[in-house]
């Protein structure tokens, strides 16, 4: 993050404006709408700018920068199409911690100015960090068309009665889950609808009628990584949360989507390190959740492969916990496809059997024999560590040991690499694959050097990938 977005008080704050033409004039037009006591040097000003100097709207301080202009104010913006002189504005508001902004100078500005999407009291603000403004403009103009200009009305209305819900829910949980319900309901339809007077009395009867919520647990499937990949159920949920318990596996870009003030947990197991129990974990779920919270556990993938979710849910089941599932797209489906490696295919596959290299220690042995039959896929969860005697095993149940195999680290993610080879050379593979890492093993890996699209560009020469390593 480049610039740290602020929203500034600006009400009877001194403002330097250095420049008096078309520019500093648009720019003069949103402090004042902000309430600043705009300062102008300028040899001239701009019609605009005269006409609001001769309504007193705007102070004509000098006609000539001098630094002192700049000891007593909020900040300053320089606007003349003399570099030079911008340049020095910048250089001596920096010396004076003042504040900065270039117009059109990305790297002599302290701060900038964004594009607006005002729905006064609420405010929308979109900003490329000055790399790409007519970016950030056409964003601000597909939120207007979808942002309906009652928003505006509804948050002064909803400002009006802050102090009515405070009084009447004392919790901050239950304040923010009355504002959700009515953001959503009843009271926000009657307010695009114009009928203010029957909004307000919404909001009476639901907050006399208010209940207590209890809590609840929600599974939630995280994908393999990518966040486009996250439902569109999952991120609500995820933006509904009081408090979220995740996984290693769950990835940094998913974790920014989560609603800021709910508190997070890791709770994830990792090879070779410090791992909560799975009973800790159960633990906290539910005692969380009896305390009235909304629970969100995210996991990698799916909850439901191999992801211990089913245990989790009765846990919360025996406490008498409310709890619902948001599936996710689990780490055989995203990694493969991502991978250009199709999981069936006519020519090569009629069935795909998903495994986990880790098993209970008092399970049943595996049927190797099932495992090592031609024309099937094995897409292998968590397999790397034992990727040494599930090649030994296949091999010796009657799979070639020159079946095409893949291991994929980081599957979906910018960092995705996809190694393959054949079954014999399975363990010299998964040890170089960074993890998370998939194996697949099956005649449906050759498909990847025609199929591959994810991660770089197609070269000169036809589709390379600089990340993928072949043994083969």
């Amino acid at each position: 993050m480049d610039y740290l977005p602020l929203f500034a008080d600006l009400k009877q704050r001194p403002v330097l404006v250095v420049g008096g033409g078309e520019v500093a004039s648009r720019k003069i037009d949103l402090l004042l709408r902000a309430g600043a006591e705009v300062r102008i040097v300028a040899h001239s000003l701009h019609p605009e700018l005269q006409t609001r100097h001769e309504q007193q709207q705007v102070i004509w301080l000098a006609t000539d920068f001098v630094p002192e202009q700049l000891d007593d104010v909020f900040f300053v913006i320089a606007a003349t199409d003399d570099t030079v002189l911008n340049a020095e504005v910048f250089e001596q508001a920096d010396r004076r911690r003042v504040l900065a902004n270039v117009v059109d100078d990305q790297p002599k500005c302290s701060f900038i100015f964004p594009s607006i999407v005002d729905r006064s009291p609420l405010v929308v603000a979109i900003s490329s960090s000055g790399k790409a403004p007519v970016l950030a403009r056409l964003l601000r103009e597909k939120l207007e068309a979808l942002l309906p200009t009652s928003l505006g009305t509804m948050a002064e209305i909803a400002g009006n009665w802050r102090g009515r819900v405070k009084d009447r829910l004392r919790s901050m949980t239950e304040r923010r889950r009355f504002w959700e319900k009515a953001f959503s309901g009843r009271f926000a339809a009657l307010v695009e609808s114009g009928q203010h007077a029957e909004a307000e009395q919404a909001l009476d009867d639901a907050l006399s009628q208010h209940q207590r919520e209890g809590g609840q647990v929600t599974l939630v499937g995280a994908g393999p990584g990518d966040a486009g990949l996250l439902t569109l159920r999952g991120l609500q949920v995820m933006q509904q949360a009081d408090v979220v318990l995740y996984d290693h596996l769950v990835s940094d870009e998913i974790l920014d989507l989560v609603r800021r003030d709910a508190d997070r947990i890791c709770v994830g197991k990792r090879a070779g390190a410090h791992s909560v129990a799975q009973e800790e974990t159960n633990r906290l779920l539910v005692e969380l959740a009896l305390k009235g919270k909304r629970v969100v556990r995210l996991k990698g993938g799916d909850p439901f492969i191999f992801g211990r979710g089913g245990e989790e849910l009765q846990a919360a089941k025996a406490a008498g916990i409310p709890f619902q599932v948001v599936p996710g797209v689990t780490a055989a489906a995203g990694a493969t496809a991502y991978a250009g490696i199709p999981l069936t295919h006519r020519d090569h596959a009629q069935s795909v059997l998903f495994i986990t290299g880790h098993c209970r220690p008092d399970g049943d042995g595996i049927d190797w024999a099932t495992l090592a039959r031609a024309r099937q896929t094995l897409a292998i969860y968590m397999g790397t560590v034992k990727a040494a005697e599930i090649s030994a095993q296949l091999i010796a149940h009657g799979r070639a040991a020159d079946t095409p195999v893949a291991v994929i680290g980081r599957g979906t993610r910018a960092d995705q690499q996809v190694l393959t080879g054949t079954l014999a050379q399975l363990d010299t593979l998964a040890q170089q694959a960074p993890t998370p890492a998939l194996l697949v093993i099956g005649e449906v890996v050759s498909l990847h050097s025609q199929l591959a699209w994810f991660g770089h560009q197609p070269q000169a020469d036809g589709f390379q990938r600089p990340s993928v390593v072949n043994l083969a």
